[in-house]
């Protein structure tokens, strides 16, 4: 019988453990923190998670739940991080999953065998520091993607004399320490625009700096929530078609962006990650946020914009997004150097058989249930009920992925591994056919 090595106990860690123990598959599964939530849990003492205080999800519960395992509904629509972690609690006692978690301990090292069969994992407890070596025929990476903060690179000029304090989103987590401070947010992610909503409430002044335009949409358009249009009949339309749809829709909605100070976006609505926020836009209106291009340089205490401006600030929040890193896997193995990972169906490694990475996606949609399709998939592998083509094809598959990322989204390294949440599970749902025995295939 095949022992599975599964990284992390995070949302999509749990996944893959709740669908290994219903195939019966032996695993063991690894996790830092005291507890499993990962990036959901607020303060995790693995020291990974991003989730600030006042946190809650941009997709609706019911786009976010597992299939296995429906989220309640006496949870809100957009439920906090505290209900969300809340929620994983119950799906790992449900399915009796805590017992295959060995907690507080970290993965140090995955080393294919020599004759590359199989995986050689070493782990270190953080109480007693003591190390363990154990052979899997499968290693599942689950260690997320949103915890490694990624810095300006080159760092912004004059950075090393600023005066003011700089931070980066991971580490922000109540508005507190910035009351009566002048507060600069350096991006127009989702993060950016929560943390540049609540510094606004207690600081002197919030500025929101951008190197580019974004679309900014509500949780909610007429009174349903936003993402629910993933299920319907424009999410099955031409993405020319969506993307128009889409605009109308905003546009009728909300108005013009420039009206609230924002840069027109020189890019199409589903040419980007969306950011959410139904708060920034009536920040801006009353006048407690203001607008400003990209940083030219730090002065001291000054901050010197592009269009020729300067600002006395006091602190500057980097919501500059993550870089993913492996840092249980050499560079000679996986090097994720701009974010960009050379993964089969974003999943499966061509050159390193029986290395498989789970979650390890960013999705229009929310990830947890492409986790579970993930797992579902990489247990038929392990199976054998399934299998992948060649190393060729996969290659091929590759190619062309990176080809239509590159065509679709604005050039960064934010857009390396997104898909479109329903037409990626057809994908996988595809992948399962593809049969290699005569072993009937799984749901």
């Amino acid at each position: 019988m095949k022992r599975v090595c599964v990284i992390g106990a995070g949302s999509s860690g749990i996944a893959a453990c709740q669908v290994l123990a219903e195939r019966k598959i032996p695993y063991d599964c690894y996790e830092a923190g005291s507890e499993v939530g990962g990036n959901w849990r607020y303060l995790n003492d693995n020291g990974m998670s991003s989730a600030y205080r006042s946190l809650h999800i941009n997709t609706s519960r019911q786009v976010m739940e597992y299939a296995c395992f429906p989220m309640s509904e006496a949870y809100p629509v957009y439920p906090s991080h505290f209900h969300i972690a809340r929620y994983f609690d119950e799906f790992v006692d449900h399915f009796g999953l805590r017992p295959s978690i060995t907690f507080r301990t970290e993965v140090t090292g995955v080393e294919p065998s020599p004759d590359g069969r199989r995986w050689s994992v070493t782990t270190r407890h953080r109480d007693s520091e003591e190390r363990n070596t154990r052979a899997y025929d499968a290693v599942l990476v689950a260690n997320g993607h949103h915890w490694q903060p990624r810095w300006p690179d080159p760092p912004l000029p004059g950075s090393d004399s600023f005066a003011g304090s700089q931070t980066h989103s991971h580490h922000y987590k109540t508005p507190e320490p910035f009351a009566d401070k002048r507060v600069l947010v350096l991006g127009i992610g989702n993060s950016a625009c929560d943390i540049a909503v609540e510094t606004s409430r207690v600081s002197r002044r919030t500025f929101l700096a951008m190197r580019r335009g974004a679309h900014i949409l509500p949780k909610y358009l007429f009174g349903v929530p936003t993402d629910h249009l993933t299920g319907s009949w424009l999410a099955r339309a031409p993405l020319a078609v969506q993307d128009r749809g889409l605009q109308l829709l905003l546009r009728l909605s909300r108005g013009r962006l420039s009206d609230y100070g924002l840069p027109v976006p020189a890019h199409r609505v589903l040419a980007a990650h969306p950011t959410i926020s139904d708060d920034l836009l009536s920040r801006l209106g009353h006048g407690d946020i203001t607008v400003k291009p990209m940083i030219e340089r730090l002065d001291g205490d000054q901050v010197l914009f592009t269009d020729g401006s300067r600002e006395t600030i006091d602190a500057i929040v980097h919501c500059t997004g993550y870089a993913i890193s492996f840092p249980f896997l050499s560079r000679e193995l996986i090097d994720p150097a701009g974010n960009d990972i050379g993964l089969y169906r974003r999943v499966v490694d061509p050159d390193h058989p029986g290395l498989y990475f789970i979650g390890l996606v960013q999705p229009l949609g929310a990830i947890m249930p492409l986790a579970e399709a993930q797992s579902h998939w990489v247990a038929d592998l392990i199976e054998g009920t399934c299998a992948p083509p060649g190393r060729a094809a996969m290659r091929r598959e590759i190619a062309t992925y990176r080809a239509r990322t590159a065509r679709r989204y604005v050039a960064s390294s934010r857009h390396t591994i997104q898909v479109d949440a329903l037409a990626y599970l057809r994908e996988i749902r595809a992948e399962r056919r593809r049969r290699s025995l005569s072993t009937p295939a799984r749901r």
